[in-house]
């Protein structure tokens, strides 16, 4: 199976289905043009709500990962590199450095020392 989630999992079942279908795409497990499996069949397969399915994969066709054709089905639209829109990539790197930076800031340590850390610790 391509994408999997976890019922034990506190996040909801529609992000853990989003973020497995984004790493399944970034690691090339699917490319583009493959087939996805019809919401009934995933939801089957993992034993969730259609429902929720169909909120993933409407989610990720409207940000243009998948497509879906009339009468064929849904395939991947992008390959790794364009699985995030570049806004979303930067905004979330964004809300990253600030919370990097108020953490240090609770800590005691200024931004010129976060970033000298950061070009020192191997990557």
């Amino acid at each position: 199976m391509v994408v999997s989630i976890d019922p034990k999992d506190a996040t909801p079942i529609y992000a853990q289905l989003e973020r497995s279908f984004r790493a399944a795409i970034a690691s090339g497990r699917l490319r583009p043009g493959d087939q996805l499996p019809t919401v009934r069949q995933l939801a089957v397969q993992l034993s969730v709500n259609a429902n929720t399915v169909a909120r993933v994969y409407a989610a990720l066709e409207r940000s243009g990962v998948f497509e879906t054709r009339r009468g064929v089905g849904s395939f991947v639209r992008m390959g790794a590199p364009d699985v995030r829109p570049p806004d979303e990539h930067a905004r979330r790197l964004r809300a990253f450095a600030t919370r990097v930076l108020s953490d240090a800031d609770a800590q005691g340590f200024t931004a010129d020392e976060v970033v000298t850390a950061l070009q020192e610790t191997p990557a």
